[in-house]
């Protein structure tokens, strides 16, 4: 009785100790600080301060993974002065940080920050706990992108019309037009499958193809035998004379309109292996000769299925693929359409558009196909491709053929790659100026993987107007970060567009900017005036980085991890048509290991990334 009531009041004196005095809980106290300074905003698998010691884990972790994870902030801490830990002073700008204040000093936030510091300066670390997550990976449909549509057509059919045209437009999802999260039919979209497959189907009106056409129809357009209901279902429309009517049912089926990632049966493993390495590497049906590697089984281990893949590449469809990933990285849809400020940029014209775009699918081209390239020049090569309008955009002798090419001469700084190609700075600019915010925030997003959190709500984006004096776009952006919401982004972006400046919106080398004065009165004419630019950059995280030049950013970029493993991590995305997952870690490493040890040659990249995600097994996704 005695032991019951100790028990007892021990168990009152502690409910009446102050909050101060109990020991915090990760989960309870200190995320959701954490969470109010999004401080996952940066630090993530895929955020700009990705290669820091703070990551947090995916969306979705557990609780016992959260307290996992708030057990590795011991090492943002200093256990002999935790007042003075990373941990605090970083948010805090206590000490320079990047993602600038995120904490108020002396707030609540801090005190729980604080406390957690102090609890795991005089604890000792919790054992080692592996989580393994269950049901990321899950089975899927991928449809047929339109270029896919148009060109399996064309090789089941001989119809090279491109169908497509009349379609909607497909959504860019993580960069791609083919990740599945937006691969749905919308009811307009099945309307012009109907009418397609009727518009195709009406060469065959009246033809009598024979008495293994259905099997044999079917094997090429289902990319796989039929079963024996399908057989059946569409034997009794041709036994009717009806071919017309089998082809138009068959090219509207889930079954031609979709490929599945893993196979319905066992046996049919080869040919959904068969199908996903086709549609990768060629954007198109497997042929008759794939087919047959698959039906003797040579995709089955990984010595068959390397080099089944080596001979896909040395085909000249395999170029078609590649090139389609390079115009989706890159987003050549939005060059071609872009629209440009006439007064500002006379020599912008969508001739010139086109041709910026082929300058930048020719050097990449030339870096993944031409034997011992190094991928990695796409950032550094001192040459490219042009043609006579390309020629007088960069104030260079027109090359003596079209899109031949040409060295870039040592006194100029445009070198760097794609990053000094009109295609890269323009798409990066405004209809009337460059965007020094847009060139950096691509560079983060598409050349490093690096997700840059969204503005806070309410935030207004927008550069002052330009006063008396002539402003440039680097002192307006001076202006704009004097709000703290907005430096701690635009510190890690607005940096990279300087060092881009001397390059206007359409990529034309300059060494002065045209500032426009404000009116006071409607009826004054509009002055321009003349400011020099301050071109000095730098990519914040990466030490030693400041550049003033593409030539000079493209080869701090083509050195650095990050951007190395980025070809690998875009390239899975085109691939298996969904972002990367922590799961796939393992996968994109060794694919980034093979691609670092070939000395960068894209082609070995993509047997590796093929190989490690045992592309068609039925673990795979």
């Amino acid at each position: 009785m005695r032991t019951f009531l100790l028990a007892i009041i021990a168990a009152n004196l502690w409910a009446q100790q102050p909050a101060a005095a109990l020991p915090p809980n990760f989960v309870r106290d200190v995320l959701p600080a954490l969470t109010k300074a999004d401080c996952a905003g940066c630090h993530n698998q895929n955020g700009v301060a990705s290669t820091t010691r703070l990551v947090f884990p995916e969306k979705g972790a557990s609780n016992n993974e959260l307290e996992a994870f708030g057990d590795t902030l011991r090492s943002l801490v200093n256990t002999r002065d935790p007042a003075a830990s990373p941990l605090l002073a970083k948010p805090t700008m206590r000490l320079k940080h990047a993602g600038g204040p995120r904490i108020k000093p002396n707030s609540r936030e801090e005190a729980i920050v604080r406390r957690w510091a102090d609890h795991l300066a005089a604890t000792a670390p919790m054992a080692r706990r592996t989580f393994v997550r269950s049901g990321s990976r899950k089975n899927v449909l991928r449809r047929l992108t339109h270029a896919q549509y148009d060109n399996t057509v064309a090789d089941l059919l001989g119809d090279r019309t491109r169908p497509s045209r009349q379609f909607p437009p497909e959504d860019f999802i993580d960069g791609f037009k083919n990740q599945y999260e937006a691969q749905s039919i919308s009811p307009i979209l099945a309307d012009n499958y109907a009418a397609a497959a009727e518009k195709l189907a009406g060469a065959w009106e009246g033809k009598d193809p024979g008495p293994q056409f259905v099997k044999e129809f079917g094997k090429r357009a289902f990319r796989r035998p039929l079963t024996a209901e399908e057989e059946t279902r569409y034997g009794a429309l041709y036994k009717q004379g009806q071919a017309k009517l089998v082809i138009e049912a068959m090219v509207q089926s889930p079954a031609f309109l979709f490929r599945p990632e893993t196979a319905p049966a066992p046996e049919l493993w080869s040919y959904t292996r068969a199908a996903r390495l086709s549609y990768l590497l060629w954007d198109t049906m497997p042929d008759a000769a794939l087919m047959a590697t698959a039906e003797r089984g040579e995709l089955n281990t990984p010595a068959g299925l390397e080099a089944t893949v080596r001979r896909m590449l040395a085909d000249a469809r395999a170029r078609r693929s590649t090139d389609e990933f390079i115009a989706e990285w890159f987003r050549f849809d939005t060059i071609v359409t872009m629209v440009k400020e006439r007064r500002a940029f006379p020599l912008f014209t969508r001739e010139l558009a086109l041709a910026m775009t082929e300058e930048t699918r020719r050097l990449a081209a030339d870096l993944i196909w031409m034997p011992g390239r190094s991928f990695m020049d796409f950032y550094t090569a001192n040459y490219t491709f042009l043609n006579a309008d390309l020629a007088a955009l960069y104030k260079l002798p027109v090359p003596a053929e079209e899109f031949s090419k040409v060295m870039f001469p040592d006194t100029v700084d445009r070198g760097g790659g794609v990053l000094g190609h009109g295609a890269f700075l323009a798409l990066t600019a405004k209809p009337a100026d460059t965007s020094i915010t847009a060139r950096g925030l691509f560079v983060r997003e598409h050349i490093l993987c690096q997700q840059v959190p969204q503005p806070p709500p309410g935030v207004n984006t927008n550069l002052p107007a330009a006063e008396a004096k002539a402003l440039t776009n680097r002192d307006k952006l001076q202006l704009h970060l004097a709000n703290p919401a907005c430096a701690s982004c635009h510190n890690l972006i607005d940096p990279i567009g300087h060092g881009l400046e001397k390059f206007d919106g359409i990529g034309v080398h300059r060494e002065k900017a045209k500032v426009d004065l404000p009116k006071y009165n409607r009826r004054e004419e509009t002055q321009t005036v003349e400011a020099d630019i301050d071109n000095s950059g730098w990519v914040a995280g990466i030490p030693n980085s400041e550049f003033r030049s593409p030539k000079e950013l493209g080869r701090i970029l083509a050195a650095t991890p990050q951007c190395q493993e980025c070809v690998v991590k875009q390239y899975f995305r085109y691939a298996m048509g969904r972002h990367e997952m922590p799961s796939d870690r393992p996968v994109i490493e060794r694919a980034a290991t093979r691609f670092r040890d070939s000395g960068f040659q894209f082609l070995e990249m993509v047997i590796e990334l093929v190989k490690a995600t045992e592309f068609g097994s039925q673990t795979a996704l």
